[in-house]
């Protein structure tokens, strides 16, 4: 693989990911949400930032971006056209397949509305990896805010069929949190089951659960998985659409209080 990926804690439960093509020496960081925390690993790495790819605009993914620029002047800032008025000013706004260049390797953008109308995500087809930023986490997904639930059941989807051997990396580390609904919803799905038993491992040993693969979240995130009849008997909602499964699970989501 032409790249190397570096994940760390920021702010709470934030991830800071750094991408470094081995080929050139360029390096990204995935979001800026402590700039500090984010310019420090950098720098300790050897990795002087080149990029900054923004997956949307909400301050814990865009407030460390000052502080990034001005320690790394030639940064080049990419990010949704969509967006563009409410994010950093960007040096390449990006749509829909459209591709950001990180020296040698390639992402290709894939638009993913629903937690923001503007959301992307960052995919290198090359390195079989995805930066999913808050669309999807592992055994859950992004509450819904400016954009509308179809949008996000049609972004979902849409890294659910990336090949199943693609990384995926998240904005945060919520995999243990999100594991105690999902089973509320997919009870008698033994792969969730034991996704749970091995994050307890991992939370308890002090790693981080990410990345997942799409394959992985495909067997045990209920949130892909409202097209299984299990799902919908132990939601009470045998028959029903999958949209309509989907729409009613995120809004139980929102009021878990497990």
């Amino acid at each position: 693989m032409s790249i190397e990926v570096a994940q760390f804690i920021c702010l709470t439960d934030n991830f800071g990911l750094l991408i470094h093509d081995r080929e050139t020496g360029a390096t990204a960081s995935i979001d800026a949400p402590e700039g500090e925390a984010i310019a420090a690993e950098a720098e300790r790495r050897g990795w002087p930032l080149t990029h900054l790819l923004i997956t949307h605009h909400h301050l814990d993914h865009i407030e460390g971006w000052e502080v990034l620029k001005k320690r790394f002047p030639g940064m080049k800032i990419v990010g949704s056209a969509k967006d563009a008025h409410r994010l950093p000013p960007l040096d390449q706004a990006v749509s829909d397949g459209d591709e950001a260049l990180l020296g040698a390797s390639r992402a290709l953008v894939i638009a993913t509305p629903g937690h923001t109308a503007g959301h992307v995500c960052y995919y290198f087809p090359d390195d079989a990896a995805v930066f999913v930023g808050d669309t999807l986490f592992s055994l859950g997904c992004g509450r819904v805010f400016d954009g509308t639930m179809e949008q996000m059941r049609h972004s979902l989807e849409r890294i659910a069929n990336l090949p199943r051997e693609t990384r995926v990396y998240c904005g945060h580390e919520y995999t243990q949190a999100n594991g105690r609904f999902a089973v509320t919803v997919d009870p008698q799905n033994p792969a969730l089951r034991e996704r749970i038993e091995e994050v307890a491992q991992l939370r308890a040993a002090g790693q981080f659960t990410l990345p997942s693969t799409v394959a992985l979240e495909n067997a045990t995130n209920p949130f892909l998985r409202a097209q299984d009849p299990k799902v919908k008997e132990a939601m009470g909602m045998a028959g029903a659409d999958p949209f309509a499964v989907f729409a009613t699970m995120r809004e139980r989501k929102n009021s878990f209080a497990g």
